[in-house]
C-alpha cells in the first residue's frame, strides 16, 4: 500500500508547551513547520497539570503573552506557600520572593495552540504518531495515523515534544549519538488531579498548599480562584504504589471548606521527576519539555522550562537547517543552553529527591517543619545557600532532637548540590568533551549516594 507523504522543514510531535513554543518559533524563523497533535481541535490543550506557575514573564516572546495571561491566568495573586505537617496538622508559611499564578490549563493550552497557528505553523489534530523515519543514523521524519489514514511526515528536523516516556525514543535508534537513554520508569511520578468548585471562598486563595504523603509523594491544593481549586497528588514510581484517587478523596473529606464541593474535571498523567536528559539531541532529532526531563523534580513544575526549551530547540534547529547541517554537533548548542540555564538548578534539586528516598516520612517532615521558610527555599536549590544566624541554628537544632543525623546529612546534600551546579555551569560546548564532563558529574553523584546511603538513581 502506498502511504501519502508530506514534507516540511520541521515536524513537531505534541501540542503542549514545549511543542507549541518550538513550532511557533520555527514558523517565525520562516520555516515550513507542521505540529502533530493526537487530540481533537476541541480537546487540544487539555493536559493534567497542577496549574501553578512562576516565571511566565520570562516566556520567549514568540506568542502573545498578554493574550495568554488574560485568557488563562485566573489567579495572579499567589504570594506564599503553605506546607502542612500531616502528623500535627500544623502549617508553616513560606513567603515567595516573586508573585506566582494559577492558571486554567485547558484555556492556556487552547490559546497557546491558536497562537502557534497564528505564528504560521500548520497544526494537524487527530494525528497519532507511531514511528520515526530513520533510513540511516539521522531521523528524517515520522509516520502517523491521521483520521484513520496512514501518513508519512518528512522533515529536516523532528522535535519530540510527545511528553513523558515518549514513544518516539523507543522507536529511534539513538546508539549513534550521545542522546540520553539512561531513562527508567522509576524516574517518573504518577499523578492525578481534580478541579473542584467549592460553595464558599477559601481563605488561602493567595497560597499554594502542599502536604507530604507516604511514598515520596505530596498532595496539593492550588486555587485557580477563591472557589475553584486544583487538587491532586502524585507519588514517585520508584516507591510502592499508592491508591491516588482514594488518598486524595480521604484528605479532601477532612477539610471543611470542601464540603459539598462539585468535581468539574478529573485527569491523570505521568511526569518526570529526574534531572534533565544529559543530552537531548541526535542527528535530525531534538527532545523538549517532559520528553527531555525538563521538569522541576521536587515540585513537578515544567511550564516555563518547556517554553524556553522549545524556543531554544527551534532557534538552533532553524540555523542548522539553513546551513544544511542537522548533525548532533550542529544541534549541540541546544544542550548547552538547557544545562547552563534551568538544567543546572533542576539537576541540583534532584539531589533532594534522592535524599528523600533514603528516609521515612517522619524524618523528612521533622526536618522541613523545623527549618525557617527562606532557608528551606534556599536549601532546595533556589539560590544554593542556606545561611542561618546562630539563634536560628540553635532553634532548628532544638526542634529536630532525634533527627540531628538527618539534619547534618541535609546540609551535606546542600553542599553537594552546589558542587553539582558548578559542574553543570561548565557543560561542554560540543559532543567531543561530553564523556569527560559526564565523568566529572558522576563523581559528584557518587559522593551524594555515599552521603545519603540512597540507591543510585541513574
Amino acid at each position: 500500500m502506498t502511504i501519502a507523504t508530506e514534507s516540511s522543514d520541521m515536524v513537531v510531535v505534541g501540542g503542549g508547551t514545549g511543542g507549541c513554543f518550538a513550532a511557533a518559533t520555527a514558523a517565525r524563523e520562516g520555516l515550513d513547520v507542521v505540529l502533530l497533535e493526537r487530540k481533537s481541535e476541541a480537546e487540544g490543550g487539555r493536559i493534567a497539570c497542577g496549574d501553578g506557575i512562576k516565571g511566565a514573564s520570562t516566556f520567549p516572546d514568540v506568542v502573545d503573552r498578554e493574550r495568554l495571561r488574560e485568557a488563562a491566568f485566573t489567579n495572579e495573586g499567589i504570594s506564599r506557600g503553605l506546607f502542612e505537617n500531616p502528623q500535627s496538622g500544623e502549617s508553616i508559611e513560606i513567603p515567595f520572593d516573586e508573585t506566582g499564578a494559577v492558571i486554567d490549563r485547558f484555556e492556556y493550552g487552547q490559546v497557546l495552540l491558536a497562537e502557534t497557528e497564528r505564528a504560521g505553523a500548520e497544526i494537524h489534530y487527530d494525528t497519532v504518531v507511531n514511528d520515526v523515519v530513520q533510513p540511516d543514523d539521522s531521523v528524517e521524519g515520522v509516520t502517523a495515523i491521521r483520521d484513520g489514514e496512514p501518513l508519512e511526515y518528512r522533515a529536516d528536523v523532528v522535535v519530540d515534544a510527545a511528553g513523558a516516556l515518549s514513544v518516539l525514543q523507543d522507536r529511534t535508534d539513538l546508539s549513534g549519538s550521545t542522546f540520553d537513554t539512561n531513562v527508567d520508569y522509576t524516574h517518573f511520578c504518577s499523578a492525578y488531579r481534580e478541579v473542584l468548585e467549592v460553595p464558599e471562598p477559601v481563605d488561602w486563595d493567595d497560597a499554594l498548599v502542599f502536604k507530604p504523603t507516604e511514598e515520596l509523594g505530596y498532595l496539593w491544593y492550588f486555587p485557580r480562584s477563591a472557589t475553584e481549586i486544583n487538587v491532586g497528588l502524585g507519588f514517585q514510581m520508584s516507591q510502592e504504589p499508592i491508591e491516588l484517587v482514594d488518598v486524595l478523596k480521604d484528605d479532601i473529606a477532612t477539610r471543611p471548606e470542601f464540603a459539598d464541593a462539585t468535581v468539574k474535571n478529573k485527569l491523570g498523567a505521568a511526569l518526570p521527576t529526574r534531572r534533565p536528559y544529559d543530552s537531548a539531541v541526535h542527528p535530525g532529532y531534538v527532545a523538549v519539555g517532559d520528553a527531555a526531563g525538563h521538569v522541576n523534580p521536587c515540585t513537578g513544575g515544567g511550564i516555563p522550562g518547556a517554553a524556553k526549551a522549545g524556543y531554544w530547540a527551534a532557534s538552533i534547529a532553524a540555523e542548522a537547517i539553513s546551513d544544511g547541517d542537522v548533525s548532533e554537533a550542529a544541534l549541540w548548542e541546544y544542550n548547552e543552553r538547557v544545562q547552563t540555564g534551568f538544567g543546572k538548578r533542576f539537576a541540583a534539586m534532584d539531589c533532594y529527591n534522592i535524599f528523600g528516598t533514603a528516609h521515612d516520612l517522619d524524618d523528612l517532615v521533622s526536618i522541613v517543619t523545623a527549618i525557617p521558610g527562606q532557608q528551606l527555599v534556599d536549601a532546595i536549590g533556589k539560590k544554593g545557600t542556606a545561611d542561618m544566624s546562630l539563634r536560628l541554628k540553635l532553634k532548628t537544632l532544638l526542634k529536630t532532637i532525634g533527627h540531628w543525623g538527618v539534619l547534618s546529612e541535609l546540609y551535606k546534600v546542600q553542599q553537594t548540590a552546589g558542587s553539582l551546579k558548578d559542574v553543570y555551569e561548565s557543560y561542554p560546548s560540543g559532543p567531543e568533551h561530553f564523556d569527560a564532563w559526564r565523568r566529572e558529574r558522576d563523581a559528584v553523584m557518587d559522593r551524594l549516594y555515599e552521603i545519603t546511603g540512597a540507591e543510585p538513581k541513574y
